[in-house]
């Protein structure tokens, strides 16, 4: 065996979805947001398209988004659809992370894979940088909601017309011990196999 598959399969069983609520006041350095970065690039792709964008948020520049996309939400709801709790937790939610990561599909601009294809590699190079996240004990949480499909938030991320905004990534040490394992369906549930 090339690796230590026990340690490998540890790993991804010990990944998990930390909300930033659950972070600690510790800050992840940006040489480790770097890492998980480099991470990313050796995701999956149909002719090396590399469709992935990634914009990093640290320190002010995660105010910034917070105020933007909290501002964006009190322009974009009417007097009576505006909901209070919803635009406090845009602005403050986000101040709880040490960093976040913008997700996002550059579209190849051949066109030469369908978008689904590239959406699927995106989703692969984030896996990567949630398990190396994992391996250094930093908590991740991928959001897809708020603005995040909104024109506003795109032009914001300075995405194309054909480009995606699929979320963000929140990055933070969590403040108490590492969640444990979440139950998940036996392989019977999910998989079925055609012999001969």
């Amino acid at each position: 065996m090339r690796y230590n598959l026990s340690e490998i399969k540890a790993l991804i069983e010990d990944r998990r979805t930390i909300q930033p609520e659950l972070y600690s006041l510790r800050k992840v350095s940006p040489e480790i947001v770097k890492e998980l970065l480099d991470a990313a690039k050796w995701a999956p792709t149909h002719r090396y398209t590399q469709p992935w964008f990634f914009k990093v948020f640290m320190g002010e520049g995660i105010r910034k988004l917070a105020d933007f996309q909290s501002d964006t939400y009190r322009e974009m709801a009417s007097e009576e659809n505006f909901d209070h709790e919803k635009f406090t937790k845009l602005r403050e939610r986000p101040l709880l992370a040490s960093a976040i990561i913008g997700i996002c599909m550059k579209r190849d601009g051949a066109e030469r894979d369908p978008e689904v294809e590239e959406i699927a590699s995106v989703a692969m190079a984030v896996q990567n940088m949630m398990l190396v996240a994992a391996a250094h004990g930093i908590g991740a949480f991928w959001s897809s909601g708020g603005m995040t499909y909104t024109s506003q938030m795109k032009e914001f991320m300075g995405l194309g017309e054909k480009d995606r905004f699929l979320g963000q990534l929140y990055l933070g040490y969590p403040k108490d011990e590492w969640p444990k394992k979440t139950r998940r369906k036996p392989q019977e549930y999910y998989s079925e196999w055609v012999r001969g």
